[in-house]
């Protein structure tokens, strides 16, 4: 094993740290010792069989598990003993029963699968993977190694990688900075972060999962250690790609692609994917900090309806509480809430209440007391309770890390849920705490039974609030979806909840911001995310309001939400001609609910991510591992918002292939940029060729009135090309038991005709038995409509070429013919 003595000053110079115990430890004037830095020796021995593999110079030991033919965990012990595998990302780690071959020759051990290989180089323990084409993806630039922490106990814990020119890097949650995180360094550690700016680090997520990508082969790294953890993607050395945390185990994944959508569904392998959300979920909400009294509250419900504008949800801020209390109500602003609730739920309008995990120190608050008498409030290394300050004033704060805690705190929902509430926001919870940021390093923690301090458990805190949060309301909910949100979380939350992206700000800036994070939070495993739209601080104008609910429409979870200091925030807020603009998208998004419902079911059954990047489409092309203003919503329909004001055209890169403009039907072929007119009641928005888009009746929220007939939108192509569209109940899991709708359309267009034929799998059976069909691009004039061998005649074609038509009965093959 090979000892590496530095002196602080030398130690600093290559990890410039920001937490306090690393600042103490290497800070020159406490007159400390130097430090050791420790490094994997020299492999002298590697025995192993079926997935499990190991490997030790002697006194340091790895362990390699081959989770599957593209998944395999890295594992140190710097004194060969293993810490207990545990992990609230990755519940149950099941490696599959696959051949796995393990060789062993002069230079290297070598495990490998069908797909990939992991090299042990004896030389100097260096660990690379390769694949099947024997092509090296990852490979270290150091040994592991590790550093004694002389503060906490345990160890500081390094992977450095060789980092190539043209590699870059993807992914790690929703960081304020650009898409593309080569030459940055950035921290995970959960932090309440006000109206953040840009390249503000960190922020209120954890994701330590991050996707690279050089010469077109993809491959991710899961770094699964909850301590604060810090990435440096090539920024102070441009050789080198280094990952390290300031405890915990060196553990992590190597996902391999080839291509980034593979890497993105062998992450949810491990973590998890969103359960299908409530269908009135996906609809338009609104939230303002704070909507009270209950005139108020009403008043914003009627005005909805009175503008006829879309909205299935309104929020309650903390001024609903008692005091602040968690799980009470304002009696002198809210004197009844079950019937308000009630009320607007008659309106066809859901309620969702946020709370927050400070409870208040007051014996004749029920809460407050059963928590304490059961003990299940954190506690510091000497014993007494945490405590700090937020919003009730003097708190103490459940321990979310203990299941029996979780469980109380999932009963507490009950009243809330009796009373008619349809969501909770969870909010708060990275823990903050006025004056200290967050708890101390030494509170301590249950973790399931694997108990460590703050410094561990810090990073999951607010996911695991939300999971007893969601647990809670499934349980009492019995066989109703929960809608849950979260603001702070650690991979694995999309298990449990859907984000926003905090507090940010009424700023151009912003929404050009959030745009990237919500990608970022796609393709990082996080899919069901969205923005405060028009900034939560700050005075947005009607065209920068206005712009981002064109985006948001476009996001997977579309929410207005500002600060109790700033005017009304409300689409009819700024006057015409942006209500009508803000009306139409907000329909627009209504009448693709079918189509936005059905992203979700792939991203849920198959891992795919709801929103795509452009490099996710073509990651071979270098130039767009730089583009970060388009991305697809599912993989149909290409989006590019307008981030600047008074923009009136904007250049918009197109993947290869043909794509319709979908407000002019134009076909474009794709591969390059083109300009698009963006007047202010349009962005950019492209539909592939061979698209079948579906669409439903603009309502006033979801369920407002039945489906009695579904658009088909066909868009032509003369190539085969597929598409999903999935139905069910909307608020029930019977899809888990196979209670759905799995249609699979496929469309092939030659010359003179089109086909399209229907495939159906699942035992659900919507209420409407009729199509409308749009056919969209057809390059000739029909003369004939066969369905199922039935010859249509009824059929039109307007104005923009655009054949119509209506079918009553389900179809399995549609064949138009010149």
């Amino acid at each position: 094993m090979e000892d590496n003595t530095l002196n602080p000053k030398e130690l600093l110079n290559e990890f410039v740290e920001e937490e306090e115990g690393f600042r103490h430890l290497n800070n020159p004037a406490d007159g400390i010792k130097p430090i050791t830095k420790k490094y994997l020796g020299v492999p002298t021995h590697g025995v192993g069989s079926g997935s499990k593999y190991y490997f030790t110079d002697g006194d340091a030991k790895v362990e390699l598990i081959v989770v599957n033919e593209e998944i395999m965990r890295v594992r140190l012990a710097p004194h060969g003993v293993f810490l207990e595998d545990f992990s609230y990302a990755v519940p149950k780690l099941k490696p599959k029963n696959i051949p796995v071959q393990f060789t062993e020759d002069d230079k290297e051990f070598r495990v490998s699968t069908a797909k990939v290989n992991c090299h042990i180089r004896k030389a100097d323990f260096f660990i690379s993977f390769s694949d099947q084409n024997n092509v090296v993806t990852s490979s270290d630039a150091k040994a592991m190694h590790w550093e004694e922490n002389t503060q906490f106990g345990g160890y500081y814990v390094f992977s450095t990688k060789e980092c190539h020119p043209d590699e870059n890097f993807f992914g790690l949650g929703d960081k304020p900075t650009e898409l593309n995180l080569r030459g940055k360094r950035l921290v995970n550690w959960n932090t309440d972060a006000y109206s953040f700016a840009w390249n503000q680090d960190p922020l209120y997520r954890s994701i330590p999962f991050y996707i690279s990508v050089n010469e077109g082969i993809a491959h991710g790294i899961f770094f699964d250690n909850t301590f604060k953890a810090h990435f440096d993607f090539g920024g102070e050395d441009k050789t080198k790609t280094s990952f390290w945390a300031d405890g915990g185990e060196m553990q992590y994944y190597y996902i391999h692609g080839p291509h980034m959508m593979d890497v993105v569904k062998s992450y949810h392998l491990l973590t998890g994917t969103h359960p299908m959300p409530p269908l009135w979920a996906l609809g338009y909400h609104q939230c303002r900090w704070s909507y009270y009294p209950e005139a108020k509250f009403r008043a914003v419900a009627k005005g909805f309806r009175e503008h006829k504008i879309p909205c299935d949800a309104i929020y309650l801020d903390i001024d609903y509480m008692d005091g602040y209390r968690c799980f009470t109500w304002n009696r002198r602003y809210f004197p009844d809430p079950k019937k308000m609730i009630a009320d607007a739920a008659e309106m066809g309008f859901k309620t969702v209440v946020i709370v927050d995990p400070g409870i208040r120190v007051d014996d004749n608050y029920p809460v407050f007391k059963e928590g304490k008498e059961k003990k299940y409030f954190c506690r510091r290394s000497d014993d007494y309770y945490m405590e700090g300050h937020v919003w009730p004033g003097r708190c103490q704060f459940p321990d979310f890390t203990n299941p029996e805690v979780r469980e109380w705190w999932g009963s507490l929902f009950d009243e809330l849920i009796e009373y008619g509430v349809a969501g909770v926001w969870n909010d708060m919870n990275e823990p903050a705490v006025f004056g200290s940021g967050t708890f101390p390093a030494d509170v301590r923690h249950d973790y399931d039974g694997y108990r460590g301090s703050h410094r561990k458990a810090h990073n999951v805190y607010g996911m695991q609030m939300v999971r007893a949060t969601y647990e809670g309301m499934r349980k009492i909910l019995k066989n109703k979806r929960p809608f849950t949100i979260t603001r702070a979380g650690y991979s694995g939350l999309q298990r449990y909840a859907s984000v926003w992206t905090g507090d940010n700000v009424a700023s151009w800036e912003h929404l050009r911001l959030g745009n990237i994070q919500c990608q970022r939070l796609s393709m990082s495993g996080i899919p069901f995310c969205g923005t405060d739209i028009g900034g939560f601080s700050g005075e947005p104008d009607g065209e920068l309001f206005t712009r981002w609910i064109q985006l948001g429409s476009f996001s997977p979870f579309m929410r207005a939400h500002s600060a109790g200091d700033t005017k009304e925030r409300e689409p009819w807020s700024f006057g015409e001609p942006f209500t009508a603009i803000n009306r139409n998208f907000i329909e627009l998004r209504y009448r693709l609910l079918p189509y936005m419902y059905s992203a979700f079911w792939e991203h849920h059954r198959y891992g795919f991510p709801i929103l795509r990047p452009v490099v996710m489409q073509e990651q071979d092309v270098l130039k767009n591992h730089f583009r970060q203003d388009e991305f697809t919503y599912g993989d149909k329909i290409l989006v590019c918002p307008v981030l600047e004001p008074g923009q009136k055209s904007r250049k918009v890169y197109l993947p290869k292939g043909k794509w319709y403009n979908f407000w002019t039907n134009e076909v474009i072929t794709g591969g390059e940029e083109v300009e698009v007119p963006t007047p202010l009641e349009t962005i950019p928005i492209f539909v592939k060729a061979g698209s079948v888009i579906p669409e439903y009746p603009v309502m006033q929220y979801v369920g407002e009135k039945p489906i009695e007939e579904v658009k088909l939108n066909v868009y032509y192509s003369d190539y085969e090309a597929n598409s999903f569209f999935f139905e069910d109940h909307g608020e029930s899991f019977a899809y888990e038991q196979d209670i759905y709708s799995e249609k699979k359309f496929v469309v092939n267009g030659e010359e003179s005709s089109l086909t399209l034929n229907q495939s159906m799998e699942g035992l659900y059976t919507p209420r409407y038995d009729g199509y409308h069909f749009r056919v969209i691009g057809l390059p000739f004039t029909p003369t004939s409509i066969t369905i199922d061998g039935k010859d249509i005649t009824d059929f039109s074609i307007s104005d923009e070429k655009v054949l119509e038509f209506k079918y009553t009965k389900t179809f399995h093959t549609l064949q138009i013919s010149k």
